[in-house]
């Protein structure tokens, strides 16, 4: 049965060389392949705990079957030009659909929790909007609950300002908004520390300096 509530998920099929690139320059090809495709795990067991639809974006090549697909999730490519764009069109996407409250959420991030997802949702009920903020000035986290178009446009997207600029956007429009737990993505070496992905980085076989 459709649930009322969407989480998306965006996400790379995991190629070596193209994924995780600033990771990499830190650990090696080899080991940050190894690192997201641990956090595809992650990310996966987490969906499958939340009482919601699930629906995976990708930002590349979709394969034919991937663990995705095997836990029966819906899965899309992602349309646009920017990542603005490419939001804004998974969103739309899943209003259109009939969805009442929303969620996206990228695939790189180790200590997101089943029970943020689901204060995401439940602060939907009070707010028009929920955000959680990443330590780097952007969002690990974005919901809503009807389409705020002016969110996805002018934007420097990946940079330290889309955190204060999304903010700016909500409080010039009056629009309500809650913010959650503040916490890191996977993006370089030091993001490991602290997380489960340090203890196995440690355990690989594999150089832990940058391949050469």
């Amino acid at each position: 049965m459709k649930q009322k509530d969407l989480l998306l998920i965006f996400v790379k099929h995991p190629e070596a060389g193209k994924t995780k690139t600033r990771l990499a320059a830190g650990i090696g090809q080899e080991n940050a392949l190894a690192i997201y495709q641990k956090l595809l795990d992650y990310t996966c067991s987490l969906a499958r705990t939340i009482k919601a639809d699930v629906q995976i974006w990708y930002g590349n090549q979709m394969p034919v079957t991937d663990l995705w697909s095997e836990a029966g999730f819906e899965r899309y490519q992602q349309v646009g030009a920017s990542l603005g764009d490419r939001m804004l069109h998974a969103f739309h996407t899943g209003f259109e659909q009939g969805y009442g409250r929303i969620l996206i959420i990228g695939s790189d991030c180790a200590t997101l929790t089943p029970e943020i997802l689901n204060q995401g949702f439940l602060s939907l009920g009070q707010n028009q909007v929920v955000i959680g903020p990443a330590r780097d000035g952007g969002y690990y986290l974005l919901g809503m609950r009807r389409l705020l178009k002016q969110l996805f446009y002018n934007k420097n997207w990946s940079t330290e300002t889309v955190l204060s600029d999304t903010i700016s956007d909500l409080q010039s429009a009056n629009f309500s908004y809650h913010c959650l737990e503040q916490l890191s993505d996977v993006d370089t070496k030091d993001d490991l520390q602290g997380t489960f992905l340090e203890d196995f980085l440690a355990s690989r076989p594999h150089p832990k300096n940058p391949e050469v």
